[in-house]
């Protein structure tokens, strides 16, 4: 049975789990319904002992499901509340009910309900950062995003028992748009529904010794913007990440890497199911050819040079096994813009080259905000000074067509 509020449409059914997080969940809702969408809740026992269902009720206007049981008038109120949502969002999820999704079970209303929805479902989770980093929270994660579920990554930060680390439930205002989002109140095209795309984002690290690497400059906003446009647009994105300070795109599977090997190892692994790339990492073009095993001491061990090697050509790669699938890359320079990408281009045998000029203060490394352009077989073209989220946007304008031409 569907709601008859929200101009015909159903409601968004928020899942509130047991957590200090949990009062976040308030101020998610009045979000959700500023945006014009109606809200019903469905709450663990757990979850009471943060936030109590009087809250939910007078901010949702409609009951709060605790319980199996002892609802008047609704015997079975998991089914109703699954029947009617379009969306249900999970905040904040403990890594105790991701372990139930992950296994199937249904031992309260919050998890029976979960388990007989047929619409999309959005996990925000928030939890210690160990217990976040356990080898059994990753793997129901992971189970879960194959599965189809969508995630709102926690953020690093300082946590309520004290210490730092990832496990800080996302951003308020993270997790309302990327419920509409899946909801398709965002007025972004969804034209990469079913399209597999691989992204590579941020630098590598290349280790001296077990303290000391070399490294491109990179901040990887550029590639966290085009992953985070192109789930927005629907694609299912697996983000290979070099050490950065971002937090994790909703709904991105995100593979973290730190050397350029492992870069090329992940990236060449993924882009085996995908159905095309972009490589926006700054992979460092060297690496020391024997890293020591210790912190070498100046006083007993002068580090006076550094034998290189050069690190795999992972654009190079991806292009040599391509196929008719699109795989755009990115030329960072200082001089000769697009004489160098041109030359890229032709080298690299890519769909595409983003030439970013990194030499203007509006467009080099860490900056919001890039001036770059478009170099392919079709020709030139030059953008003025754009938000990155404009340029990723531009970005998968020009991948979609070729994407569809691809698959025909």
């Amino acid at each position: 049975m569907r709601s008859s509020e929200g101009e015909g449409r159903g409601y968004v059914l928020l899942a509130v789990c047991g957590g200090i997080a949990a009062y976040k969940a308030c101020e998610v809702l009045r979000s959700l319904q500023k945006a014009g969408r109606d809200v019903r809740v469905v709450m663990t026992e757990d979850a009471m002992r943060f936030v109590g269902t009087v809250t939910f009720e007078a901010l949702s206007k409609h009951p709060v499901v605790t319980s199996l049981y002892g609802n008047p008038g609704d015997p079975i109120p998991h089914i109703r509340l699954a029947e009617g949502a379009d969306l249900a969002l999970v905040v904040p999820a403990t890594a105790n009910v991701m372990a139930k999704m992950a296994a199937g079970i249904a031992d309260d209303a919050l998890t029976s309900t979960l388990l007989a929805t047929t619409c999309p479902v959005l996990v925000a989770p928030a939890m210690n950062v160990h217990m976040w980093r356990n080898p059994a929270t990753q793997a129901n994660v992971a189970t879960l995003g194959k599965r189809g579920v969508r995630f709102v990554m926690p953020d690093s930060g300082m946590l309520a028992c004290g210490e730092v680390g990832e496990g800080k439930l996302a951003p308020v205002n993270a997790i309302a748009s990327a419920a509409l989002g899946a909801l398709g109140d965002d007025d972004v095209p969804r034209d990469l529904e079913g399209v597999r795309l691989l992204v590579t984002a941020g630098p590598t690290h290349e280790a001296i010794d077990p303290v000391r690497y070399i490294a491109n400059s990179s901040s990887g906003k550029m590639g966290y913007a085009i992953a985070t446009a192109a789930a927005a647009r629907g694609a299912d994105v697996t983000l290979v990440s070099g050490p950065v300070s971002l937090a994790a795109p909703a709904g991105v599977r995100v593979v973290s890497v730190v050397s350029a090997s492992q870069m090329r190892d992940a990236a060449v692994d993924a882009f085996h199911d995908c159905d095309a790339a972009i490589c926006a990492a700054a992979v460092s073009d060297y690496t020391p050819a024997e890293p020591a095993d210790h912190k070498l001491k100046k006083s007993s061990e002068p580090l006076s040079s550094i034998s290189l090697v050069e690190t795999a050509d992972i654009l190079a790669e991806l292009c040599s096994v391509r196929g008719d699938r699109p795989v755009v890359g990115f030329a960072a320079e200082t001089t000769d813009l697009l004489q160098n990408a041109e030359r890229k281009l032709r080298s690299k045998g890519a769909s595409m080259i983003v030439a970013n000029d990194v030499s203007r203060d509006d467009s080099t490394f860490g900056s919001d905000t890039d001036r770059v352009a478009f170099v392919s077989a079709d020709g030139v073209e030059e953008f003025p000074c754009l938000p990155k989220a404009e340029v990723a946007s531009r970005i998968l304008d020009r991948l979609s067509p070729m994407i569809r031409v691809a698959q025909k």
